[in-house]
């Protein structure tokens, strides 16, 4: 029988599919109803030192071929956040804590207040292409990067610590190794895409911010080949891939390409909860009409065949 378990970067999930962040990783009690609905692991949305309110509307779209946001990184700050973890109770999926800031006395804020035994790892925040200071302009600077992950994994207890990449910036390997090098444990690729829409009866951009991040199945390929290019230099490092996955196929093509997991999102705004199940129902039929006792086996094959 074909066994889902995974560990990535010793981070032990039940399956593959970890909720990505910015969707519904807010509060305890949406986190209790991601687990039941059969999710290996949870990143939460994007945790900074201090509260958040994001961008005034409208900040969403939805598109043909996805969706663009601009929230603008709400949340309620990490000293609030880390309060709201302590009230989950046989908790039993690992939570990855999304953090963000601008320095790296910002992001070891974030990760001191997250250092909870409910959290097992965190992701950097480094490819958010809509805020200002945040995200995708860290990517820019080489130096900043390398601080801001070393900082994290200084403080970071020894759990793991991934950094979110952005198909955005030219030479995507590159930040891969530095963010490796800096004591990153393992990638995740990609983030939204820099995107915007005019609305052509009001003659202006339709988000209040103008740009937002594309998501959705416009995405799919382009994460694919971001997976790919950073196993065929990182073969051994953990890989989540991330973007556009929307059934059971999507998640064997991002495995085949190197990832050890994946994350779903704007899938779960089109399907519900209910694509978890789903999702891993394909992915294990697969599995056992094609001989895969685990994901592991699967991992990399096309780079191989």
């Amino acid at each position: 029988m074909a066994k889902l378990e995974v560990t990535v970067a010793g981070i032990k999930l039940r399956n593959p599919l970890i909720l990505a962040s910015g969707i519904l990783g807010i509060t305890s009690g949406l986190m209790v109803r991601v687990e039941r609905a059969g999710a290996g692991g949870i990143v939460t949305k994007t945790i900074t030192k201090k509260p958040r309110e994001g961008y005034d509307n409208p900040v969403f779209l939805e598109l043909d071929v996805g969706y663009i946001n601009a929230m603008g990184l709400p949340n309620p700050g990490a000293d609030y956040f880390a309060e709201e973890l302590r009230k989950l109770e046989n908790f039993h999926i690992p939570i990855i804590a999304s953090i963000g800031g601008s320095t790296p006395e910002e992001f070891t804020y974030v990760a001191n207040k997250l250092k909870i035994p409910l959290v097992k790892g965190f992701e950097i925040n480094a490819s958010c292409p809509h805020v200002s200071k945040h995200g995708v302009e860290i990517l820019s600077d080489r130096k900043l990067l390398s601080e801001i992950v070393s900082s994290v994994k200084s403080v970071s207890n020894n759990s793991p610590v991934f950094v979110k990449l952005s198909a955005m910036i030219n030479d995507v390997v590159k930040l891969g190794e530095i963010a490796l090098e800096s004591g990153a444990d393992g990638l995740v690729a990609i983030n939204t895409i820099r995107a915007m829409a005019i609305d052509i009866w009001a003659k202006k951009p339709v988000l209040s911010n103008i740009y937002g991040g594309l998501s959705g199945p416009a995405v799919k390929y382009v994460a694919q080949r971001v997976i790919y290019e950073l196993y065929n230099v990182f073969p051994d490092k953990p890989l989540i891939g991330v973007g556009g996955i929307e059934k059971w196929q999507d998640v064997v093509e991002f495995i085949l390409a190197g990832a050890s997991a994946v994350q779903l999102g704007s899938v779960i705004a089109k399907k519900g909860l209910t694509v978890f199940n789903e999702i891993i129902r394909g992915v294990k039929m697969y599995m056992e009409q094609e001989g895969f006792r685990n994901i592991e086996e699967m991992r990399g094959l096309a780079h191989r065949t």
